[in-house]
């Protein structure tokens, strides 16, 4: 009976044991163990980053690493043949040179690595279509902290991991950085596609930086006042009017009826832009009565109906990029 029961034993601590292996075999082969961050937490290391890339990044459906991966749609991040006798990261130190050279600016290694994501057609290798996505817009959608692991993944690949300069940026780094930052706040938006929203649909009425046309408030620095109000001045403009730009109603004697911004008030003659742009001149002696209507934003009604929910994260995060605060001269 004692025999039995230690046969029994032993065959299960054979078949304990072959589990372990197993599970073993099958981590090494997959990279190893994964340390698991707290929820909503990101290692930003070369083991956080390599998760990232591995993972939620999905940076190996487009690249490789040497022998590991698939992927020949972007370049080998890794030593691979003759085409790429380094890795990343001792390749971002003649790409950096490269940059300076073409733009004036002084890149460092990981002004080149950021760059490469936030603005990945900022520099494309020989041979390879400007086709890498925009790893912080949908479907994607890293976070600032996600991309700053995923740089130390790629520093460490024959390079040298700096954490001193993701921690403070220089101001070329710090520049994609806040681009990040104002598409993640925006829901993921892009806004290098948000500014090509503004200019179809806001040039016409906004100035932004001493550019566009006067007709609505000047945009310039509209970011300092945050995501919220940005979204409820595009989706219901009329609630928080800006002082000056307020609806005017104007009757005329024999009955006419104009609603607009005032935009010239001379002592003969107004002008009042309709929602159309269209500019109204009536003279003074015409009309009966002006009065202001502040349930009624002269910004055009439709254009939420005209965005798409894409368009619409895109102009929010080009919007909250725009934090430089507007000079006394309005410029």
């Amino acid at each position: 009976m004692f025999s039995a029961v230690a046969k029994v034993f032993a065959l299960l601590l054979v078949v304990l044991g072959a589990f372990v292996w197993v599970g073993n075999a099958i981590t090494d082969l997959t990279g190893g163990e994964k340390i698991v961050t707290a929820f909503g937490e990101v290692d930003i290391s070369p083991e956080g980053g390599e998760e990232i890339f591995w993972g939620k990044g999905r940076c190996y459906t487009c690249h490789s690493l040497g022998d590991r991966g698939s992927a020949v749609r972007c370049p080998n991040l890794g030593v691979f043949g003759e085409k790429f006798p380094l890795a990343i990261g001792a390749r971002a130190e003649e790409r950096a040179r490269e940059r300076t050279e073409k733009t004036g600016e002084d890149f460092t290694t990981t002004d080149y690595l950021v760059e490469s994501l936030a603005k990945p057609d900022a520099y494309l290798v020989d041979g390879y279509k400007n086709e890498m996505a925009v790893v912080y817009a949908p479907p994607i959608s890293l976070n600032a902290d996600e991309i700053k692991a995923v740089i130390a993944y790629l520093q460490s690949q024959d390079g040298e991991f700096d954490m001193e300069t993701l921690e403070n940026p220089s101001e070329i780094s710090a520049a994609y950085f806040r681009r990040i930052e104002a598409a993640t706040a925006a829901g993921g938006g892009d806004p290098g596609e948000g500014q090509i929203v503004y200019e179809d649909n806001c040039s016409y009425c906004h100035i932004l930086n001493g550019e566009g046309e006067e007709v609505g408030p000047d945009l310039t620095g509209v970011g300092l006042k945050g995501l919220a109000f940005l979204e409820e001045a595009i989706l219901n403009p009329a609630k928080t009017i800006t002082d000056g730009y307020e609806t005017r109603v104007v009757v005329e004697n024999d009955g006419r009826q104009t609603i607009g911004l005032l935009m010239r008030d001379d002592p003969d003659e107004i002008d009042i832009v309709k929602d159309t742009g269209d500019i109204v001149t009536i003279a003074r002696a015409d009309i009966k009565e002006i009065t202001i209507d502040k349930t009624v934003s002269v910004m055009p009604s439709d254009i939420p109906e005209a965005l798409t929910v894409k368009d619409f994260q895109d102009l929010l995060s080009y919007l909250m990029l725009q934090k430089q605060a507007p000079t006394e001269e309005g410029s």
